[in-house]
């Protein structure tokens, strides 16, 4: 569902993502994990899009991100670490214009049944200024499943939420998984991706320290060792 060959992104002469190779199926939970400047947020602006790479290719359900950016963008749904809303559009403006944009059916089944599992229910008519940092992560959230894409990128999705929100969201990405979406968690929150996730991508300095499924992480771990103290250990 999303192929990533040879993925290289440099700044200035400076490797930020250095030749990631990595695959997720339809119905896998990737987590993608690693220290601060590990090339994470990279990683996931490439895969969507919004950067070109330097180097490789990236296929969204076959469609390369860059050859065919329509294609592909129709098929994915990308979650910022920071929401990105317009200001003079309400919460309801932002569903009909996503939407409009993905050619979305049933547009008020579906935003009824995200807006009350997202505690959103009757904050239509508000504008971004009116609503909290957590409660603009929920509207984001709401807008990137809405087309129900087969391949959902989340980069630290609980920033700024509350217990039940985080309930609520960790809940709809296995169950976006479950219904066939590939889905990549990009989290520094071990828990997080331990919980929920199938398989692990650890990365330093953009290149790839380990990637398997969570039993073959487990099984390199010392005994006794944790997954944190296993991710503690490997990226020094």
């Amino acid at each position: 569902m999303l192929e990533v060959s040879g993925l290289g992104k440099s700044y200035g002469g400076r490797l930020a993502v250095d030749g990631l190779d990595f695959t997720v199926a339809a119905g896998e939970v990737l987590g993608l994990v690693g220290p601060n400047g590990a090339g994470k947020t990279t990683t996931m602006r490439c895969i969507a899009g919004i950067i070109p790479p330097t180097t490789g290719v990236v296929r969204i359900a076959g469609h390369d991100i860059q050859r065919e950016p329509l294609a592909a963008k129709r098929r994915l749904g990308f979650i910022p670490d920071e929401p990105q809303l317009f200001d003079l559009l309400t919460v309801d403006e932002h569903i009909a214009f996503t939407a409009r944009i993905y050619e979305v059916d049933q547009v008020a089944a579906r935003r009824d049944a995200l807006f009350s599992r997202l505690e959103l229910t009757g904050r239509g008519q508000d504008l971004p200024g009116a609503l909290s940092r957590g409660m603009r992560q929920k509207v984001a959230v709401a807008c990137g499943l809405l087309p129900e894409p087969r391949v959902i990128l989340f980069d630290e999705p609980l920033t700024g939420l509350d217990p039940v929100a985080i309930r609520a969201i960790k809940a709809l990405m296995r169950e976006r998984a479950d219904a066939g979406a590939a889905v990549v968690v990009s989290s520094h929150l071990l828990s997080l991706v331990e919980e929920i996730a199938d398989s692990l991508l650890v990365l330093k300095e953009g290149r790839r320290l380990f990637h398997g499924t969570l039993g073959e992480m487990r099984a390199e771990l010392a005994p006794g060792e944790s997954l944190e103290d296993g991710f503690l250990r490997m990226t020094g």
